[in-house]
């Protein structure tokens, strides 16, 4: 299955594009964090907060996810024009357990998706691999996916126009999962059940939710 074909089925005219929260009648908006600012005095980086992002979006994937669903990792890489094509190496490599998945991703181009400036000498690469969460180092992957607007490891590659967006898209519940950055993260679902456990345990982190 490709991930057009089952966003055709599953989850109609969505774009995955942030936000996807603002886009779908069912899902919840998480505040990361704790109101802990990302910097002490002297500009320093201020650890303890990034910590606690990473342990708050680890329990929400785990809840979301389990080891054996089938999921679709989709990347978004945005470029100009005239710099040379990525390899999809550098995009997924650090973060496959196995490189033989490397033949497997699947990359389509799109036309740049955000307002700017000469938007049309830009484009957005869409990279998509089918596998489990088993198959993934999905703590880097989710620190990485934090880690946007700061100088930590893990980081994405990518090129210079824009960071990556990383979307989990788990078609064994129909739910997708979306790390803006280390300020929050979004999840969808077609169904409001298969996420109401996760709005009810962690209902201190919910900014906002829709459950129509």
């Amino acid at each position: 299955m490709k991930i057009m074909k089952y966003m055709e089925e599953r989850f109609q005219n969505l774009e995955f594009i942030p936000s996807i929260y603002n886009q779908w009648g069912i899902g919840i908006h998480f505040c990361l964090g704790e109101n802990i600012y990302q910097l002490k005095e002297k500009e320093e980086l201020n650890l303890k907060r990034f910590q606690v992002v990473y342990e708050q979006i680890t329990i929400i994937f785990n809840e979301l996810f389990e080891q054996n669903d089938d999921i679709f990792l989709v990347t978004n890489m945005y470029k100009h024009k005239k710099e040379k094509c990525i390899r999809k190496l550098k995009v997924y490599q650090p973060f496959l357990k196995c490189k033989n998945h490397l033949n497997q991703i699947l990359v389509k181009t799109y036309p740049y998706p955000f307002e700017i400036n000469n938007a049309e000498e830009y484009e957005m690469q869409q990279f998509s691999l089918l596998c489990k969460p088993q198959d993934l180092r999905v703590t880097e992957l989710l620190k990485a996916a934090s880690n946007e607007d700061f100088p930590l490891k893990p980081k994405f590659g990518g090129y210079s126009t824009d960071y990556p967006d990383v979307f989990f898209v788990n078609i064994t519940k129909d739910i997708i999962f979306f790390i803006y950055d280390d300020r929050g993260c979004e999840v969808i679902a077609l169904d409001f059940k298969r996420i109401r456990p996760l709005y009810e345990k962690y209902h201190d982190w919910v900014e906002e939710y829709k459950c129509m």
